[in-house]
């Protein structure tokens, strides 16, 4: 019996024989059909949108594997550090099983801070829905603050913090892919419906 595809992973894309690459480069034949020059492209993305995952995998298994020598590693890479960090956060939430191969890295990376199963609901309606990252991540700020009818009562809140204070909510803020101001807000609506919830 032939081997079984696994569904969850998504083909190697085989480039057109009459494309050249080269590492800084890619040539194409003058008479190269619109229909190739399409399907060409989406390889190429496929490729590009793929590689997203697998530095993220790579990072977390030399996080694991080589603490002692994983940041020189990356460093090697030539990416930076910010990016590299994104691409790991990512991937660490998301087990195998739970990445769409339809959807892209960015649309992952939208709800990746969403809780397990409510982010499992978004991704598969962003893939039913064909829905891009910017609209996916309309959607979710919609539900998450939705708008009023009636233009609501504002509350000017200030808050004496510690630099330090300062510092680390920035950079959580900026691990989730958010504004400072933004995050705040979405951590403490969170935070208010858990206690309003039912068995609290």
């Amino acid at each position: 019996m032939g081997k079984v595809a696994d569904p969850l992973v998504a083909p190697t894309p085989r480039l057109n024989p009459q494309a050249f690459t080269h590492r800084t480069s890619l040539s194409l034949p003058p008479d190269f059909p619109l229909a190739e020059w399409k399907r060409f492209g989406k390889h190429l993305f496929l490729i590009s949108d793929s590689s997203s995952w697998w530095i993220g995998d790579w990072l977390i298994y030399g996080q694991e594997k080589y603490p002692n020598r994983y940041r020189q590693a990356a460093e090697e890479t030539g990416l930076d550090y910010k990016t590299l960090r994104n691409y790991a956060w990512v991937s660490r939430h998301y087990a195998v099983p739970e990445r769409h191969p339809n959807l892209s890295f960015q649309h992952h990376a939208e709800v990746a801070s969403v809780e397990p199963a409510e982010r499992a609901i978004w991704l598969k309606q962003a893939a039913q829905e064909g829905w891009s990252r910017n609209m996916l991540r309309q959607q979710v700020r919609q539900t998450l603050i939705a708008p009023q009818k009636e233009p609501e009562e504002r509350v000017l809140l200030r808050m004496d913090v510690s630099s330090e204070q300062g510092k680390r909510w920035a950079s959580a803020a900026e691990r989730h892919g958010r504004e400072l101001t933004e995050w705040m807000v979405l951590c403490l609506d969170r935070e208010a419906s858990r206690q309003d919830s039912p068995g609290r």
